[in-house]
This record gives C-alpha cells, structure tokens and sequence, in this order.
C-alpha cells in the first residue's frame, strides 16, 4: 500500500482492506514498516492496523521501526541513532506471512520517501515483491503526483493492484474529471472513490470501495 503523499488515506484503505480479506474468511494482520509522528507515546496508524486485524503478532514485527517525530523516517532514524533496514523489514514481512494468510504492508509516506542514505520506499516494496494498492489524495496537483508515482511502481517491477481516490479535502473543483482523468492514464483498476468525510470508518470505507474489487485486485 502507497500513497500519492502523506496523510492521503494509506491506513485507513489500509484497514478497509484487511477488513475485506477477514470478511472473505481469510486471517490477516497489517503491518506497517515504519512509523513517524507518536501521539502520547502511542502510533495511531499502527494502532488502526492492528485493530483491524484477526492475527495478533507481536509489536517488534508488525511495526519493526518507530519513531517519535512527525519527521522524513531516515532523518527520525538518524536522530534516534539507528539505520532502517530493508532486511531486517523483509524478515518480520516474512514471519508475519507464517502467522496469516494475508498481510498488508502500509508504506510511510509516497513511494520514494527515503528509509537511509541508499534505500527508499520503493526499494523495501521491490524487497517484498507484494502487489502495489495506489491512494491517491484528491486535491489540486494530484494528477501529476499520481502519475509520476505510477509509473515509478512499473519502474521498479512490481504490480499496481489498482488505485483508490480519497476525497482529501472538501468540494475538490470538477473531481469527477480529475478521476477520469486518472482513470484514462493510471493503467490499472479504479478500487472506488472514497468521500471527503472525516471520521469514516474502515467498515465504511470496504463498503464504498466493494469487498470483491478489494480482493480482486490484489489476488
């Protein structure tokens, strides 16, 4: 799971779809790699993740790496002393995969936010080699956000599953051209539109997107 930036809906997609796969009788568990930005010591991304999961792991795997700071992760890391690896990432992915059937990776912000001094998002999703949901934060100037992070997944090998647009902000001006026009040119599966609409649930969003294209999509 990517997104077009950060704070453009990654979890809460995210937790639609480890909803949607529990729905379809499959045991899952989320996970996300790394985690920037504490509230009262706590990482509400990975919180929803796990929520939203019927596998419980252990916290070591589901989240390898957190930090504090609302920060860019490689500079969290450096602050805090340590070097994200890749590796040592791919190895809780793995051990995660021995305890559910499906696994959901939720990537910190786009797809080329850097994790250390070489590697970035897009080099841990070559690593896990896992097929590629796009959100994509509908506002002005998401049409060349999401292209450009398009076609940066084909360029790296793997698989985009399909794209989902979030209404991030209220009344964006003429949305339904701006998804056409995404629509015509991503190259991959329309999930469903998703509202502006603060506090949705998870639940709500599976329903919005439609459990079965969820599924499909990322088979």
């Amino acid at each position: 799971m990517t997104g077009t930036d950060t704070g453009v809906g990654k979890t809460l997609v995210a937790c639609a779809l480890l909803r949607a796969f529990a729905s379809a009788g499959k045991s899952t568990v989320g996970m996300k790699p790394v985690a920037a930005g504490a509230e009262e010591g706590r990482w509400p991304d990975v919180d929803a993740l796990v929520a939203a999961s019927t596998v419980r792991a252990p916290a070591k795997i589901v989240n390898p790496y957190a930090f504090d700071p609302a920060i860019a992760p490689h500079i969290a890391a450096e602050l805090a002393g340590t070097r994200i690896e890749i590796d040592a990432i791919a190895c809780a992915c793995e051990e995660l995969s021995r305890r559910a059937e499906v696994v959901v990776v939720e990537g910190v912000g786009g797809f080329l936010v850097p994790l250390n001094e070489r590697d970035t998002v897009a080099d841990l999703a070559r690593r896990l080699a896992l097929p590629v949901v796009l959100v994509v934060g509908m506002r002005l100037g998401c049409l060349n956000h999401a292209l450009l992070t398009r076609a940066q997944i084909s360029a790296s090998g793997l698989r985009c599953a399909g794209w989902v647009a979030n209404c991030v902000v209220p009344r964006m001006p003429h949305l339904e051209e701006n998804v056409r026009a995404l629509s015509d040119r991503l190259g991959s599966a329309l999930l469903g539109v998703v509202p502006f609409r603060p506090g949705a649930t998870a639940a709500e969003v599976g329903e919005l997107l439609g459990i079965d294209a969820l599924i499909e999509a990322t088979a």
